[in-house]
């Protein structure tokens, strides 16, 4: 690792286009990835790039809660953010799981709706439409090639 004294903390294009991707993360993430500039200056920009990485494989919402939660401990590390982004994962999938009913189980089916009508409507309905005649299709027509010539008039 660099000295402190040694390092370069002047935003480069590429500093300003990470933040400018953190920023599209939520506001966490670009305070953080802020934060670590500041500390780190262009040393730590994998650091940067690492978080803003994890957009793209996670939704970039529990990214930014991550980053929060990560600046809330005083733990500024990509690792760390990372493995939060995991934990916030977890844990919004098994409230999916718990909401979800078994795969065993059955929905159970009503019979009776407002919108449901009774069977002899249906099969007064299946019975017009049998009795009309069917449609032709009509074909397709030819295709025709367009002239390239251009008659004057």
């Amino acid at each position: 690792m660099l000295p402190y004294e040694e390092r370069v903390f002047n935003p480069s294009r590429e500093t300003h286009r990470i933040l400018g991707q953190a920023k599209a993360i939520g506001p966490d993430a670009e305070r953080l990835c802020q934060m670590l500039f500041a500390i780190e200056g262009r040393v730590g920009q994998r650091k940067l790039w690492g978080i803003v990485g994890l957009a793209e494989r996670y939704p970039r919402r529990l990214v930014d809660s991550a980053c929060a939660r990560a600046i809330a401990e005083g733990v500024h590390s990509y690792r760390h953010v990372k493995t939060l982004t995991e934990k916030l994962v977890a844990d919004a999938l098994a409230t999916i799981d718990a909401n979800t009913p078994e795969q065993g189980s059955q929905l159970s089916l009503i019979q009776e709706h407002p919108l449901i009508q009774s069977a002899d409507v249906y099969a007064d309905l299946f019975a017009r439409g049998a009795a009309r005649p069917a449609r032709a299709v009509p074909s397709e027509p030819a295709a025709t090639i367009p002239s390239t010539h251009h008659e004057h008039e």
